[in-house]
């Protein structure tokens, strides 16, 4: 081949490069240029979504077109400021509140809403939910709800507390006495007793009672009594007692268990009883002799003068005043026989009177004014103090005798 062969191939080949490297030029400045009117085109505008703000520059026609493009999903209960039909201009600002789906508990109920506030109270007020002081709202009002969107709230109402004999009304949230009790921060110790189950259900206006119990041990020195011995003596007339040996009180300690319900003394046992000195006992003898007393009787025709001269004023004897009336062994409910044992309607004419024993004992001999000397052999129901009640042999003379104030002597 010729030199001028090979130069000319060369030269065909350079060429061939040169416009080559021209049309691929052509194309990317071509390129270049589409795209830097397809930028310059672009639109600038602002989107806040949720507070966070995006520039962004875009050749969609509308704000719905604008947050599709940039794969937003806006649901129904999101709102867009302006609206999603809104078209597209320069240095536009677009504001994006995202809603999200929350579930409110309210003790036993569940209701869901859609919301676009991220407070609690703010959720709550949305739903129309009203909170008192004493509800407990989790989380709290015023922090954010979390990652699971649920908000729980325990609606607080009245308890009736009382601890120990100590009333008030709680407001309380608990739904069973347990963990009421808990909260209040009360504890129970071993004896202490609820009056309803721990694990019974609260309810509004439920009341919780406390009985706070306690034992205690307590020791206590205390007189023991002693004991009265009888002894018949046919020497004493009946009705009289003589003292033989004065009793005399011994002492016993005594260990008590003592159980309080609050702070009043519901029991009280005896645990052990330990003598410290014995008792010395009381004897004493019981007069069981009949006395026979008998005195003239004057007619029914005398005179209370007559009988009074027949039967004049002993010397001696504890004298005092008295409230005298008169009875026979007749008389209604009447059976003849007297304290002492002695039968009246089997003497009929015996000088006797009813005494009150604490004034005048039984079995003393007695002088009375208008009525001469007798013996104290008798009680009545009617008879206390200074007053006595004369036997004589006819409810006539009883009556006759009426009721009078008369001396009275005692003689032995």
């Amino acid at each position: 081949m010729s030199n001028d062969t090979v130069e000319s191939l060369f030269f065909k080949s350079l060429r061939s490069k040169q416009i080559a490297v021209g049309v691929v030029s052509l194309a990317l400045f071509v390129t270049i240029m589409s795209l830097v009117l397809f930028e310059g085109t672009k639109k600038s505008v602002t989107l806040d979504v949720d507070g966070k703000e995006l520039e962004i520059k875009t050749h969609a026609h509308t704000v719905g077109k604008l947050l599709s493009e940039q794969d937003f999903e806006v649901s129904q209960n999101d709102l867009v400021t302006p609206s999603v039909n809104t078209p597209i201009e320069q240095g536009l600002s677009i504001r994006w509140e995202q809603s999200k789906q929350v579930a409110i508990q309210v003790d036993q109920d569940i209701e869901t809403i859609w919301t676009r506030e991220d407070k609690v109270g703010d959720v709550l007020e949305e739903a129309g939910i009203e909170i008192s002081a004493h509800d407990v709202v989790t989380p709290d009002l015023h922090e954010q709800f979390g990652d699971d969107n649920q908000i729980t709230v325990e609606k607080a109402f009245q308890v009736a507390l009382n601890d120990g004999g100590e009333k008030r009304d709680v407001w309380s949230t608990s739904t069973t006495v347990a963990d009421f009790l808990k909260r209040e921060n009360i504890q129970l110790n071993e004896d202490d007793r609820l009056n309803r189950k721990a694990d019974g259900m609260l309810k509004p206006g439920s009341i919780v009672e406390v009985v706070r119990v306690e034992k205690v041990t307590d020791v206590v020195e205390e007189p023991a009594s002693f004991a009265v011995e009888t002894r018949n003596d046919p020497k004493l007339l009946k009705g009289r007692e003589k003292v033989i040996q004065q009793g005399k009180k011994g002492k016993v300690s005594r260990k008590f268990e003592i159980v309080k319900e609050n702070g009043k003394v519901v029991s009280r046992k005896l645990l052990e009883e330990t003598t410290i000195q014995e008792p010395k006992k009381k004897i004493v003898a019981v007069g069981s002799k009949v006395a026979v007393a008998s005195a003239a009787v004057p007619s029914k025709s005398s005179s209370r003068k007559a009988i009074s001269r027949n039967n004049s004023e002993p010397a001696g004897g504890k004298e005092f005043y008295v409230t005298a009336t008169a009875y026979t062994a007749h008389c209604n409910g009447c059976s003849g026989i007297t304290r002492t044992g002695i039968n009246l309607r089997a003497n009929p004419n015996l000088k006797l009177i009813a005494v009150d024993p604490s004034v005048i004992p039984l079995g003393s001999k007695v002088w009375v004014e208008g009525y001469g000397y007798a013996v104290a052999g008798d009680t009545g129901g009617a008879i206390k103090g200074r007053k006595i009640d004369l036997h004589v042999p006819s409810k006539s003379e009883a009556y006759k005798f009426g009721r009078r104030q008369v001396k009275v002597k005692i003689i032995d």
